[in-house]
C-alpha cells in the first residue's frame, strides 16, 4: 500500500528557496523550476502551497498525487511522474551504496551523502530528478505545464524529502524497507565470501615467553632485511555506521607497520609523541588533503599553524616541532659563537648593512627575512618570513653558516661576489 503523507498545513511563508532547507530538497524544487518558462503558475503553486491548500500526499512507485484545493469547491486531483528505475539500474544503485558504510549511515540518519549521488550519477544511475523528467499531471482544466495545482504539490512535497531523503528511493520504484532488505543481503554475502578464517594465533604471555629464552641465549638481534611496504587489505569492511572507511584503515594499518619496523631498528623517538605531535607527523607523510583537513578539525588546530608544524616535521621530525614550538635559552657560548660567523659570512655574502638580531635561541635577520634557531639537538633551523609568519624552510645542520646558505638564494639576495 502506498504510504499518505498528511498535507503541509504551515509551509514557509516566502521566497523560492525557503520550501527546501536541504541540498536534496533543494535539487527537486531546482529541477521543477527548471522544468518552465511559465514564473505565472509557479508563482501562484508557491502560493497555493503556503496557504496548506494542498491535501494528504500520496507516495507511490513513479509517482506523488494529492488533492489540491483551485478556486473552485471541489479540488484537483494533481500527480506528478518521476521515471522508475529498472532492475539493472538499482542494482547498479544498491551497489553503490553498498560500498561505502558511510552513505547508509547518512541515510539513516536522514542525509543524503553527496558522493553517493555523485557516484551514481558517474555509474549511469540519475537518483536526483532532472528537469525533463519530472511529468505534472492534474484534472484542472488549466493547460500550464505545470499547472499551478501540480506545482504547488511540487513545492509541498519537498520538505519531506527534506526530512527523509529515502522519499527519493521510493519514487524511483523501492520503499525504504526494500532498500534497507536487499542493502542487509548483500553485506551478508559480502563477509561470507570475503572473511577469511581467523588465524589461530599465540597467547601473548606464550610469545613473550619464547622471546625471552631465545634473547637469553643470543647476545644480538640479526640483521634484519630491508621491510617491505605492507600492502595487506583488511579481512573484511569496517561495521556500517562507524564512520571508518576500508582505505583509512588500511592506511592507518600501513604506517603502524612502517613505525614498528622503525622500532626494530632501534629509533624509539616516535614511542614518546603526544596526540598533537602524532597528528602532525601523520600530516607530514601526506595522506591527502582529506586528511589534513579531518586531523585539523579533530584536534581543534588553527589551520595555519597545522600546516607550519608540518613542515617544520618535514625539515626535522619530532625536533622540528619543539624547535618551532618552544624557544628556549641555550649555553651563551653557542649563541655568540654562532653570531660571530654568521657575521663574518654576512659581509662576504652581500654588501648590504648587516642587522642581526638575537634572541634566546634564535638570530634574525629582519632585512632579509630570516632565522636561525638552535635545536636542542645542537643543530640550526633555518627560517623564513612569509605573510607576517616564521616557516621551516630547510633541514637543520650544525653550522649555522651553512644552514644560512640553505636558504639565502630563496630570498634572491645578491652576493658580493655576483657584482
Amino acid at each position: 500500500m502506498s504510504p499518505s503523507i498528511p498535507g503541509p498545513r504551515r509551509a514557509p511563508a516566502r521566497g523560492r528557496r525557503a520550501f527546501a532547507a536541504t541540498w536534496w530538497g533543494q535539487a527537486w524544487v531546482t529541477a521543477l523550476e527548471d522544468s518552465t518558462l511559465d514564473s505565472g503558475r509557479l508563482s501562484r503553486g508557491r502560493t497555493y502551497a503556503r496557504q496548506g491548500m494542498v491535501g494528504a500526499v500520496t507516495i507511490a512507485p513513479g509517482q506523488v498525487k494529492a488533492a489540491v484545493q483551485g478556486s473552485r469547491p471541489r479540488p484537483y486531483r494533481s500527480a506528478v511522474h518521476l521515471s522508475v528505475l529498472t532492475d539493472a539500474r538499482w542494482d547498479t544503485l544498491l551497489d553503490t551504496i553498498a560500498a561505502r558504510s558511510g552513505h547508509l549511515a547518512a541515510l539513516l540518519d536522514g542525509e543524503m551523502p553527496a558522493e553517493l549521488v555523485d557516484d551514481a550519477r558517474e555509474a549511469g544511475v540519475p537518483l536526483l530528478p532532472q528537469p525533463t523528467e519530472l511529468d505534472p499531471e492534474c484534472s484542472c482544466p488549466d493547460w500550464g505545464y505545470p499547472c499551478k495545482h501540480a506545482a504547488a504539490l511540487c513545492y509541498a512535497i519537498a520538505a519531506t524529502i527534506d526530512t527523509d531523503p529515502f522519499v527519493l528511493f521510493a519514487l524511483r520504484g523501492r520503499s525504504r524497507e526494500e532498500v534497507l532488505a536487499q542493502l542487509r543481503t548483500r553485506r551478508t554475502a559480502t563477509q561470507a565470501t570475503c572473511t577469511p578464517p581467523t588465524p589461530a594465533g599465540l597467547p601473548a604471555a606464550g610469545a613473550y615467553a619464547a622471546w625471552a629464552a631465545l634473547t637469553e641465549h643470543t647476545p644480538r638481534l640479526p640483521e634484519l632485511p630491508e621491510p617491505a611496504p605492507h600492502t595487506a587489505a583488511l579481512p573484511a569492511a569496517p561495521p556500517p555506521g562507524t564512520g571508518l572507511f576500508t582505505t583509512d584503515l588500511e592506511r592507518l594499518i600501513a604506517d603502524a607497520a612502517a613505525r614498528a619496523a622503525q622500532l626494530l631498528t632501534g629509533a624509539t623517538t616516535g614511542l614518546h609523541l603526544t596526540q598533537h605531535q602524532d597528528a602532525v607527523r601523520i600530516a607530514a607523510n601526506a595522506p591527502g588533503p582529506e586528511w589534513f583537513h579531518r586531523l585539523i578539525q579533530n584536534t581543534g588546530a588553527k589551520p595555519t599553524a597545522f600546516a607550519r608544524l608540518t613542515r617544520a616535521w618535514r625539515h626535522g621530525g619530532p625536533t622540528g616541532i619543539t624547535v618551532a614550538e618552544h624557544p628556549h635559552t641555550p649555553d651563551p657560548t653557542a649563541m655568540t659563537a654562532a653570531r660571530t660567523a654568521l657575521t663574518e659570512a654576512l659581509t662576504e655574502m652581500t654588501t648590504a648593512p648587516i642587522a642581526l638580531r638575537a634572541w634566546r635561541n634564535r638570530l634574525t635577520l629582519s632585512d632579509h627575512g630570516i632565522q636561525l634557531r638552535l635545536g636542542p639537538d645542537a643543530r640550526w633551523y633555518p627560517y623564513l618570513h612569509d605573510d607576517g609568519e616564521w616557516w621551516p624552510a630547510a633541514p637543520a645542520d650544525p653550522d649555522p653558516v651553512t644552514a644560512l646558505t640553505s636558504v639565502w638564494q630563496d630570498r634572491g639576495v645578491t652576493r658580493t661576489t655576483d657584482l
